[in-house]
């Protein structure tokens, strides 16, 4: 028998390594994913249909297969188990890993997370191994299974932080927008009323954050005229920061 083979048949690969010397374990995903809807931040998750935590609400997820990337492995796992398929609008961005020993009852699995923020959502539907899929109020969305709550509660901290220094907001929104809508996902996200001339100015101040939709209006409730329509803009950074408002009214 060679000596190539030999290594193959005991796990060692040519230059010594043994891939087995530790102790295997299992990655997955899963997606905080948040939208405004009904004028409160939302957030999509699925009932889970199988042990651990049968019966229980989680972030949609689940494990990475050997030929994916964690991204990849998130956008396949959102589809399946809640149906939203044509994501085009979708905002994804990696939060964090969570690794902690004892997070998952079954074994040792480590997880990448991802914040998710999608305009206008369609209605979920469960798929895969979760019963049902629904958008629920952030404000009364726990306890989740596993760490689920922490995973979104640093979602939550990590789209309102980014609020102040990027354009983020604009992903809450539909392509043509309002700044009074532009104002409500400031106000949904971070929980406080904002200043609406302050606000204005801020925005139209920020070079690229927003431009006007030439000759594009809306009716928005209210008896005054048509409110002008924008688009994000180029910019994906703001300068100066919009800065949310402390407890005691003034920015932070």
């Amino acid at each position: 028998m060679s000596a190539s083979v030999d290594h193959a048949s005991n796990g060692n690969s040519p230059d010594g390594y043994d891939k087995y010397a530790y102790e295997p374990f299992a990655v997955t995903v899963d997606l905080a994913v948040l939208t405004i809807r009904n004028g409160a931040l939302q957030v999509l998750l699925v009932e889970r249909g199988q042990e651990p935590y049968a019966g229980h609400w989680a972030l949609p997820g689940g494990f990475v297969l050997p030929h994916e990337s964690a991204e990849t492995a998130a956008r396949r796992e959102l589809a399946e188990e809640t149906g939203l398929e044509d994501v085009s609008e979708l905002h994804l961005e990696q939060l964090r890993t969570y690794s902690e020993p004892d997070r998952d009852p079954r074994m040792r699995v480590v997880t990448v997370a991802f914040a998710a923020l999608l305009p206008h959502p369609p209605e979920p539907h469960g798929g895969g191994d979760a019963k049902q899929a629904r958008w629920l109020p952030y404000d009364t969305a726990g306890p989740l299974a596993f760490d689920h709550d922490r995973i979104l509660a640093d979602a939550h901290e990590r789209v309102g932080a980014k609020l102040e220094y990027s354009c983020l907001a604009t992903s809450f929104c539909p392509p043509e927008f309002t700044l009074g809508e532009l104002q409500q996902v400031y106000e949904t996200v971070w929980g406080t009323a904002l200043d609406r001339p302050n606000f204005r100015r801020k925005v139209l101040g920020t070079p690229g954050f927003v431009e006007p939709v030439p000759g594009a209006a809306r009716l928005t409730g209210g008896r005054g005229k048509p409110a002008a329509l924008y688009r994000a803009g180029e910019a994906t950074t703001l300068h100066p920061p919009l800065l949310r408002p402390t407890p005691e009214g003034r920015p932070s």
